[in-house]
């Protein structure tokens, strides 16, 4: 059942009750603190609203124990705050992963990876027992695939795996200048129309040389956390 409320956070709100996107996302990080577990370990995703997100988090970083990051970029920004960072094989256990998107429906299924650590994503969110996905009111849309779908790669099977993608209506781009923390490279996919996300999904992983797309919809978000003019909406 689809929930959706408004959080009255008043402190939220501009005179004339218009915010930049920006300000939005410094909204939803915000918002997100709430869902901080006092005195566990943290997922932190990746993107300029998980960044805002970190620096929230720095205010209560005593009552965490530590996090892991999604990616090199979100690890050296948690440690410039002075919040631990962890390996995740040496970690049991993630009470939640918090981290940005940039397009969700309203089945809080996912199209992430823009900048590139959907893998490492992944994996920290498959880890986590809770995943709340934040970020500005426009990422809602109707149907996935407005935003190209960014495909990790490995680097011998790029041709390959884009002419396969072509066959499945989408149209590659190489992201040129580009390679993931994982030493792989990106093609994003553009003019999909994803009526089916948990199928495509599937479908894309199968492709050999892919080691993984960026739709999250066999694991969507448990809790999507928008920030808007009239304050904090969350669907869950």
């Amino acid at each position: 059942m689809l929930i959706v409320d408004l959080i009255s956070l008043a402190w939220f709100k501009t005179e004339n009750n218009t915010l930049t996107p920006d300000e939005k996302k410094r909204q939803v990080a915000k918002a997100a603190l709430e869902y901080v577990v006092e005195n566990t370990i943290i997922g932190i995703g990746t993107g300029s609203t998980a960044n805002y997100f970190v620096d929230a988090l720095a205010t209560i970083k005593h009552k965490i124990e530590g996090t892991v990051a999604s990616s090199d970029a979100t690890a050296t920004r948690l440690k410039s705050h002075g919040i631990p960072v962890l390996d995740l094989n040496g970690v049991d256990e993630i009470s939640v992963y918090i981290d940005g998107a940039d397009e969700s429906n309203r089945h809080l299924h996912l199209i992430k990876g823009g900048g590139g650590a959907l893998t490492r994503e992944k994996i920290v969110a498959a880890v986590s027992k809770r995943f709340v996905c934040i970020a500005d009111d426009s990422k809602l849309v109707d149907m996935l695939g407005t935003f190209p779908l960014p495909v990790e790669v490995i680097p011998m099977a790029c041709s390959y795996v884009a002419r396969e993608l072509v066959k499945l209506g989408g149209q590659p781009v190489w992201r040129k200048d580009f390679v993931t923390d994982n030493g792989n490279l990106i093609l994003d996919v553009h003019n999909l129309q994803i009526n089916e996300p948990v199928a495509l999904e599937t479908k894309i992983n199968q492709i050999i040389g892919v080691v993984t797309n960026g739709l999250f919809a066999s694991r969507g978000a448990d809790v999507l956390l928008l920030g808007s003019d009239d304050g904090v909406k969350m669907i869950k």
